[in-house]
């Protein structure tokens, strides 16, 4: 559907713009918009600014048509929305949450907070049109189902589609939660007009979502941009969660840089990480960042190292890929400048003087929105892919078709 994902997504706002940026006829572009409105998908306002003719009408996505239900699951928190079709966001809500505590705690608790939120939202649009799953491990797209997820015990093949279609009533989606993080930022944060993008989260884990020309790259089965387990040392002390020895994750992730501040506020060679090892019984990266931020040397220290071995990855990442923009997110990457500048310095050292030219390497702009906002982006794209909503136009909205998220694999 071309004429309507040009105007979903903003590019074109009437029938001329149509016309030039398709290629399509006016006759045919008159038709298809005309069908669009009748379907109620699309609206036609006032008159736009003259360009020398008569003033075009303004046509715009009616967002409102219905609502989403959307869901990012990290490591250690649960983040929930209710959206309108272009991914407003109506209501949310964020706590802390642990997902090794299994998918039956997790989900009972996703769907107590979509109900606080259809219960608090007032004037919720339309019928609920589909829900968003994202989760901290791969995801085969095709099915929805985790395989193999190295953090997520008692996870692996879990109908989480299933789950929820059985009690909305309406199609899912699951995907990978940096997937969605790319999604989020690509399409309303700092990564809006690139092409071709890198995100990357780096918490408690590290993985990165791909942005390539235009599109999100998946790979063939949707485990694409699993960075964290790039292997980085021969070193067998060095095991990493998935079972393997010196993964990139296993030395700069956030649990890695927990357990090394542990270590360094065991042996009190950081005072202020001995403090915290103290106060609470264990030290997290969240207590390494403040303590770096206070100039504590030894934290200083870790942040720097982790940030110079993510660098060096992404740095084989940009002669491979040769992207245009790099953006850190994930809570290790809210840590002082240090982290992100030590990136910085090793990507444009190590990496290809063509390749970085033109490179930018930014925070995230979105912060803890993101994964929701991407999930949101996630189903409207599958919702209104070419194999999807030729099933579902005829009935007025896609819950009336049960079986609509089979239609579309990738």
């Amino acid at each position: 559907m071309t004429v309507l994902d040009e105007i979903r997504l903003g590019r074109s706002r009437s029938r001329s713009e149509l016309v030039r940026r398709t290629g399509l006829g006016r006759a045919i572009v008159g038709r298809r918009v005309g069908e669009l409105i009748d379907r109620g998908l699309v609206t036609e306002g006032a008159a736009g600014p003259s360009t020398g003719g008569r003033p075009p009408r303004q046509l715009a996505f009616r967002a409102t048509a219905g609502h989403l239900l959307v869901a990012d699951l990290g490591a250690t928190s649960i983040d929930v929305a209710l959206t309108t079709l272009d991914g407003r966001i109506l209501g949310h809500h964020d706590e802390p949450a642990r997902i090794e505590d299994g998918p039956d705690a997790c989900l009972d608790r996703v769907d107590a907070l979509f109900d606080l939120l259809l219960a608090a939202a007032k004037d919720v649009p339309g019928r609920l049109w589909g829900v968003g799953i994202g989760v901290p491990g791969p995801v085969e797209f095709g099915s929805g189902r985790p395989i193999s997820p190295p953090i997520m015990p008692g996870w692996d093949g879990y109908p989480i589609r299933e789950r929820f279609a059985a009690r909305y009533g309406a199609p899912v989606w699951v995907d990978n939660d940096v997937n969605l993080l790319a999604l989020g930022e690509w399409r309303s944060g700092v990564a809006a007009g690139h092409d071709n993008v890198v995100v990357i989260k780096v918490g408690s884990g590290i993985g990165a979502g791909i942005i390539s020309d235009g599109r999100l790259h998946r790979g063939a089965q949707g485990s694409a941009g699993d960075v964290g387990h790039i292997q980085v040392s021969d070193d067998p002390s060095v095991v990493c969660r998935c079972g393997n020895i010196g993964c990139l994750e296993a030395y700069a992730g956030g649990a890695a840089l927990g357990r090394a501040g542990e270590a360094a506020g065991a042996d009190g060679s950081s005072g202020r990480l001995a403090l915290a090892l103290d106060q609470s019984g264990t030290v997290t990266a969240e207590d390494v960042a403040r303590a770096a931020s206070f100039g504590d040397p030894v934290a200083v220290a870790m942040l720097q190292s982790a940030g110079a071995r993510v660098g060096s990855m992404l740095a084989s990442v940009v002669n491979f890929f040769n992207p245009s923009l790099i953006v850190i997110g994930g809570g290790v990457a809210n840590s002082p400048d240090l982290f992100i500048a030590a990136i910085r310095d090793t990507v444009y050292r190590r990496s290809l003087p063509l390749a970085t030219r033109d490179l930018r390497i930014a925070h995230s702009s979105l912060g803890g929105l993101a994964g929701v906002i991407g999930a949101s982006a996630m189903v409207v794209d599958q919702l209104f892919a070419r194999e999807s909503i030729g099933r579902w136009l005829e009935a007025g909205y896609p819950a009336a078709i049960t079986d609509l998220t089979l239609a579309r694999a990738g």
